[in-house]
């Protein structure tokens, strides 16, 4: 691994921070309907299977669509995949925004928490009906995700030129605190705007802040250091026949789609994908206005929620920076050793968290163990989405990696959208944080089997390699 100029590291660091920080938009832009999905049930008089539609239609496009947009952004560059990305994603928040133009009053409720019961139903204007309005927002949200999904493999593709093999794991984290940020925008950003503003404004904001992000990207963020002006660097993922291989659509497909270790982590991205959506990114802030009493419009002004809100951002970037110094440093690059310590944390947590709901230890416990479960979840997610895709998929396969990687992940999401609403209208919340462990338990049997799997090029990299030099 060569070592780095100070030149190279300034130009990098800028490269991956205005990339960060739109992508972090990315993030505000896409979980925004979770922080606000009490409000709009409230709004619209949705039970939970009907916000589950929303959520399960839009995370399947974005599951597909990472499929189609990862070879996509291999071959056009990352750069300009994430431009376009934020383009639709901006555009469609906003759209999302101008449907409460459909809205003539507002649901009506009484009771308050778990006894709350729909009284009168939302009246609608320009003939719109409850079906066919649930229909135009699962429509748009979809289309928001399919612009979403352009971030994750413009993200990897894009580092994957600038850091070496054994400065992924830690670099993963540190970029995690960036997605972390993107996350404190969605879920407390959005209630402070529900606090002074009408539900719209919090697509509309988003949307807003993304244009002014995508300026900077195109201004400042470039693919590769030869396009900033620098040597190119040799990042040590690929062997010496991948490396005299054309860079064709074929060489990446078969890099990625033919490799048993990428499917096996795959398999691993949708347990995470099961355990995510059910818990810490979609059904948390509904959990607290149902379970908890807390005012659906008001969830800034409610302590746990707050505590929730950063905790899980702050504990995600723990998780990302521990997880990524032992994968790098204790583990000399391996992922799954991390990875599947993560799965069984996940396992552990969430039937402590559900033995915790069921002995009544309030709010405040229950957000210190969605806090604690942040750690584990976003340790294993960075490293399987961050590190692991550009390993095996090697700087010129990376976003095609991401694409099966994360979209296996949001394919599994798909399916919790749904089947939580379901489960959640038919046994209330104390199926909530028991249904995710089987799938906990799978992913830590899934990446025990790749304990010692390391990427081709890597052997001969880790033999050489001194400690990476800092971001």
């Amino acid at each position: 691994m060569p070592a780095h100029t100070a030149a190279f590291r300034r130009r990098r660091a800028v490269n991956w921070l205005f990339a960060g920080f739109l992508y972090a938009l990315f993030y505000m832009a896409r979980y925004n309907f979770a922080a606000a999905a009490a409000r709009l049930a409230e709004v619209f008089g949705w039970s939970n299977l009907q916000l589950g539609v929303v959520s399960s239609v839009a995370t399947l496009v974005y599951g597909l669509s990472v499929f189609l947009n990862g070879p996509f952004a291999d071959r056009i560059g990352g750069r300009r995949a994430i431009l376009i990305g934020a383009a639709g994603a901006a555009f469609f928040n906003l759209a999302f925004g101008f449907l409460h133009l459909f809205l003539e009053t507002a649901a009506a409720w009484r009771g308050e928490g778990a006894g709350r019961h729909l009284v009168a139903a939302a009246q609608l204007r320009m003939g719109m009906t409850a079906s066919t309005l649930l229909a135009l927002f699962a429509v748009v949200w979809a289309a928001n995700h399919y612009f979403q999904s352009f971030g994750a493999v413009s993200i990897v593709k894009i580092n994957a030129a600038w850091f070496h093999v054994r400065e992924r794991g830690v670099f993963a984290g540190i970029f995690g605190i960036l997605i972390r940020f993107g996350l404190i925008l969605a879920f407390f950003g959005s209630p402070l705007v529900l606090r002074f503003l009408p539900w719209q404004w919090v697509f509309w904001v988003p949307a807003a802040l993304l244009v002014v992000l995508l300026g900077a990207n195109f201004l400042l963020v470039r693919d590769t250091p030869a396009q900033a002006g620098l040597p190119e660097l040799d990042t040590g993922d690929e062997s010496e026949e991948e490396r005299a291989a054309p860079s064709s659509l074929s060489f990446v497909l078969r890099k990625v789609f033919a490799s048993r270790v990428m499917w096996t982590i795959a398999a691993a991205s949708m347990m995470i994908g099961f355990v995510r959506r059910s818990v810490i990114d979609d059904w948390w802030p509904k959990y607290f206005a149902d379970v908890h009493g807390a005012n659906a419009r008001h969830l800034a002004d409610f302590t746990p929620y707050e505590i929730a809100a950063w905790g899980i951002a702050i504990s995600g970037i723990a998780g990302g920076l521990a997880f990524g110094w032992a994968s790098d440093r204790v583990f000399g690059g391996r992922r799954a050793p991390v990875v599947t310590a993560g799965f069984a944390g996940m396992a552990v947590v969430l039937g402590g968290f559900a033995a915790a709901d069921r002995a009544g230890t309030g709010p405040l416990s229950a957000a210190l163990w969605l806090v604690t479960l942040s750690f584990f979840v976003n340790g294993a997610h960075g490293m399987v989405g961050g590190a692991a895709s550009m390993d095996f998929g090697g700087r010129r396969a990376a976003a095609t990696a991401a694409g099966l990687l994360d979209g296996m992940q949001y394919i599994a999401g798909s399916v919790v959208g749904v089947a939580m609403g379901k489960l959640l209208d038919l046994f209330g919340w104390g199926i909530w944080q028991l249904a995710p462990i089987p799938f906990a338990l799978a992913g830590a049997v899934l990446m025990a089997r790749l304990w010692n799997v390391l990427p081709a090029g890597a052997p001969r990299a880790v033999a050489a390699a001194e400690a990476p030099p800092a971001a």
